[in-house]
């Protein structure tokens, strides 16, 4: 778990995920370019960039749902291994959910990680405001309410690091921000969160740092404040302007 102290929280944790000389290729193509990444050892790190930029298929590459063409993601400076993976957790953008009850679809879960306590259930479906809503037929659920219950599904087994892909995009207002709420407490629980988000607004809301990446190659990583008070290039300021930056535009708009 990760290094963890101060203001942020009373725990001590200890995370070391990180990636080294990253690439993901298809045919000639590499989607993902050499990528060195150390994360910021505790808080919230969000992932931005340009659609098409690598956002998604660099966390899947993290949490080991594709296997790297080159280089290494690594867990405690050893290769990341199934039984690692145990340590994290992914919400998609797009929740699976079972045609079981509320609580059946978080037990079933839990009972994937070897966690069959009831109460434990219980008291994820309690994190994520799902309260309640126990003996619901899943599948009746709102779209923010099947986010919440996969929320639930994973910090319910309080993993070391919480990848989050898109999870709130198309979503309302009001569950944005009930979602955010959650995340924001995972990560003052100790909870490392790594998110991917097309939403500017939501990256200044919850990020302590933001890795802005283009064409597969990270060209920034910095504090929050930093980044988006004064990026250091400039594709990442014409992102934060919304503009293409002059390599994504077609040659009529130059």
């Amino acid at each position: 778990m990760l290094e963890r102290t101060g203001a942020m929280t009373g725990t001590v944790q200890r995370h070391a995920l990180y990636c080294r000389g990253l690439v993901y290729q298809v045919g000639e193509r590499r989607l993902i370019d050499g990528i060195d990444l150390d994360f910021l050892p505790f808080g919230i790190s969000t992932i931005v960039g340009y659609n098409g930029a690598g956002k998604s298929l660099l966390l899947r590459l993290l949490h080991g749902l594709l296997e790297p063409s080159e280089g290494a993601v690594l867990w405690n400076g050893k290769p990341l291994s199934a039984k690692a993976r145990h340590h994290q957790a992914m919400v998609f953008q797009k929740p699976v959910i079972l045609r079981r009850t509320v609580l059946d679809n978080l037990r079933f879960a839990l009972a994937s990680r070897g966690i069959r306590d009831r109460k434990q259930a219980l008291a994820a479906l309690e994190r994520v405001g799902l309260s309640g809503l126990e003996s619901r037929p899943a599948r009746l659920l709102s779209g923010g309410e099947k986010q919440r219950l996969a929320l639930g599904q994973a910090i319910g087994c309080n993993p070391d690091v919480l990848f989050l892909d898109e999870a709130t995009a198309s979503l309302d207002p009001a569950s944005v921000h009930a979602i955010e709420q959650i995340v924001l407490a995972a990560s003052a629980e100790g909870t490392k969160v790594i998110m991917v988000t097309h939403d500017v607004g939501q990256a200044r809301r919850l990020s302590d740092e933001v890795i802005f990446i283009d064409q597969g190659r990270i060209l920034e990583q910095a504090p929050a404040g930093s980044f988006f008070a004064s990026p250091s290039t400039r594709h990442a300021a014409a992102y934060l302007e919304g503009r293409l930056p002059e390599t994504h535009q077609h040659p009529s708009q130059n």
